[in-house]
Parts: structure tokens; C-alpha cells; sequence
């Protein structure tokens, strides 16, 4: 059997919400044997808008601990779960501005083949969350990615009813991140895990 499957959960999170469901896929991921990196990508923002949020603000201190995402992260990683508010049914700029800096490694073919998955939130119900999943797999394609999402594999991704990926509304901070959430993001941890150690033995026996 091949080594355990490296994986990288890249994120960011404006008010706390996408950093605590990040959180619990990496717990999930390393739970199910994988080796994890916790990443969060760059604040793009200005200081005066952070402040005019305190959310916005409390979270950025409280994840001063977690290391900004680089390139060598994707590289590294066998598969790599992105996670992102939606921004008008689209991933937001600094993570889009992140997947930019990866042109490099495109062209030398060190993002194709690996596994990838995503995860994202909104302040409404719906509020884009699918909108925003398949915008992000667009990248994954271009890729030459491996998109692995939960579906309908298992009773929990009925009750959240995201087959795209985890999803949760936060009604402006007001609605934490709850056990459907959790349970959504246990579920694509672990299926994310099982296909690319999958994969990972198939090379290794090939």
C-alpha cells in the first residue's frame, strides 16, 4: 500500500464561517489517515473594511495561526479541497486571485491529475452556492483535475441537499456553522480521501 494521501484544505473566510467549516474538513480529512495543510489565502482587503466589520475583524485575528496558501501547497497535496463565500455566484477575489498565481505550475503540469473538491457558504439559502461550486470546478478542469464531490452518497448529503459540495447560509453571522454542516463536511472529507488514496495505490501499483 502506497503512503497516506497528502491533502491541502485552501480557503478564505471573511467573517469566520468558511475558516470553521475548513477547520472541520481538515479534522475529517486527518481522521480518515490523510496528511493534512490548513491554508488560508491572502486578505486582499483593505484595513478600513475589515474594521468597519467586527466579524470580519475577530476573524482575522483568530486565524493569524494558520499559514497563508503558496503554490507549493497545490503541488505538494495528492488533492486539495478549496473553500470560498459565493460573490454573486462566483468564488471570491482573493481566492480567485490565488488560483491565479498558480499559471506557472499550470504549465508545467503539476495540477493535473490530483483530486479536487470545494466547499462554500452564503449570507441566504441558496444565495448561489451551487452557482458558486461549479464556477470553482471550471478552474479544476482547466486543470487537468480529478473533480470529486460528495453527490448523494450517503443519507447526510440529503439533509444539507448539496451534492456539489458542502454548503451552509449563515444569515449574516447569525446562523454558526451547525451538525448539518459538519456532517456534509464529514462526508466530502472522507469520500475526497477514499478516491484519491484510490488513486494514489493504482499509481503506486502501476
Amino acid at each position: 500500500m502506497s503512503d497516506p494521501v497528502k491533502l491541502s484544505v485552501i480557503y478564505y473566510s471573511a467573517t469566520g464561517t468558511i475558516a470553521e467549516i475548513a477547520k472541520t474538513l481538515a479534522q475529517e480529512a486527518e481522521a480518515a489517515g490523510a496528511e493534512v495543510r490548513l491554508r488560508r489565502v491572502a486578505e486582499l482587503a483593505p484595513e478600513s473594511a475589515i474594521d468597519s466589520n467586527p466579524a470580519w475583524r475577530a476573524n482575522v485575528e483568530a486565524t493569524k495561526s494558520i499559514p497563508e496558501a503558496t503554490p507549493d501547497d497545490v503541488v505538494w497535496a495528492d488533492a486539495v479541497v478549496f473553500g470560498s463565500p459565493t460573490r454573486f455566484g462566483n468564488v471570491s477575489s482573493q481566492l480567485k486571485q490565488f488560483l491565479d498565481t498558480l499559471g506557472g505550475q499550470w504549465a508545467n503540469g503539476e495540477l493535473a491529475d490530483k483530486v479536487y473538491s470545494g466547499f462554500t457558504s452564503s449570507s441566504t439559502q441558496h444565495g448561489g452556492q451551487e452557482a458558486t461550486l461549479l464556477s470553482l470546478y471550471t478552474s479544476f478542469h482547466h486543470f487537468g483535475g480529478i473533480v470529486v464531490a460528495p453527490g448523494f452518497t450517503d443519507p447526510a448529503k440529503f439533509v444539507d441537499g448539496n451534492p456539489y459540495g458542502t454548503s451552509h447560509a449563515d444569515a449574516q453571522g447569525e446562523n454558526k456553522v451547525d451538525d448539518v454542516a459538519r456532517k456534509s463536511a464529514a462526508v466530502q472529507a472522507r469520500r475526497v480521501v477514499t478516491i484519491a488514496q484510490q488513486l494514489k495505490n493504482g499509481r503506486a501499483a502501476a
